[in-house]
């Protein structure tokens, strides 16, 4: 039977409650976050709402902040009549786009995520896959394992290497910003398109402005990080991909739907370019798929971002917001729905 009413949390305490996929509920039980959750809310960290239709009526009415992650359900309309109370959501994940709604800000909820933190891991992910296709480490590897035999490094590597070589980034996203940070120690030119950063803010990233045309052919490592949106999808096609020079690298820690992987599979197959592809279009690739014996390409399973105990790190950023919350305090990572058209 339900428990109603519940009564009212103790002041500077909100009424918390945990709404997410219990796969990732069950990692994060029993972590330093969670447990500071207990603290700065009114929160039972180990109760799980996996669908707004079957929880726990009185619940819903007196829960005043959402607390999600990944497998969130749909906040939508019908579910938040049953949550008259709420005034915020918190999300301990990137995008909010697969659960909250219009209809959230339409009634005034504000809204949290941890984006900024899971594009610590994506960059950091980014970095590595720079750094290594320069060296031309994954081919190496698997010609010195297949050969046994320890290849001649001085002709062989003629033209690669980390030094004075040229990175394109595509989108100054949270993970794009980062992972122009993360090379500024390196001898590496840095190149940049985003039609939303002008010539001074370029200026002030240490990075050249190209159109994304000009970028393309002058990088030597392109990596996307824009969003997903209707007018970026493919928006490296055949032509576009045509524009990597030979022996370029393209990594992709965005979205599949970015890449027309019919394109770029012809190009791979050719051996012309290379590959670090942490997302595909589709996610995973069907069994047949070239992408995952073509010896030119590092395929990963979408592990780029937030994982094992980067979740934890993602709580905290997230549990730190609550308090925020809990103290009167702005949001230091709110969520603008005016920017939701043009971010992942």
């Amino acid at each position: 039977m339900p428990r109603t009413p519940y009564p009212p949390s103790a002041p500077g305490t909100p009424r918390t409650l945990l709404a997410m996929g219990a796969p990732v509920h069950r990692a994060l039980l029993g972590t330093p976050a969670l447990e500071r959750l207990s603290r700065v809310a009114d929160a039972d960290t180990a109760l799980l709402v996996t669908d707004y239709r079957t929880a726990d009526p009185g619940l819903l009415a007196a829960t005043e902040l959402l607390f999600t992650h990944w497998g969130s359900p749909l906040l939508d309309e019908d579910a938040l009549d049953r949550l008259p109370a709420l005034k915020a959501v918190v999300h301990a994940a990137g995008s909010v786009k697969s659960h909250v709604t219009p209809a959230v800000w339409a009634r005034g909820v504000t809204v949290s995520c941890a984006a900024t933190a899971n594009a610590l891991a994506v960059a950091e992910f980014t970095l590595a896959a720079i750094l290594f296709a320069n060296k031309r480490v994954l081919e190496t590897s698997r010609h010195y394992c297949r050969t046994r035999v320890a290849p001649d490094l001085l002709p062989g590597f003629a033209g690669h290497g980390n030094y004075r070589r040229t990175v394109g980034i595509v989108g100054a996203s949270r993970t794009g910003r980062r992972v122009i940070e993360l090379l500024r120690p390196f001898d590496l030119d840095v190149l940049l398109y985003d039609p939303y950063v002008g010539p001074q803010e370029a200026a002030a990233l240490g990075v050249e402005p190209l159109p994304l045309d000009e970028l393309v052919p002058r990088a030597h490592v392109v990596c996307v990080h824009a969003p997903e949106l209707p007018g970026t999808r493919h928006m490296f096609d055949a032509r576009r991909l045509g524009l990597l020079a030979d022996g370029a690298t393209l990594v992709n820690t965005a979205r599949g739907s970015l890449v027309d992987t019919d394109a770029l599979v012809a190009e791979l197959e050719s051996g012309r370019i290379h590959a670090v592809l942490d997302v595909t279009d589709p996610q995973p690739p069907p069994p047949g798929s070239p992408l995952y014996t073509l010896p030119n390409v590092l395929l990963t399973p979408h592990l780029a971002g937030s994982l094992g105990n980067e979740l934890t790190r993602m709580a905290h950023w997230a549990v730190d917001e609550v308090e925020r919350y809990a103290h009167g305090l702005p949001f230091a990572h709110g969520v603008d729905p005016g920017d939701l058209a043009r971010s992942a």
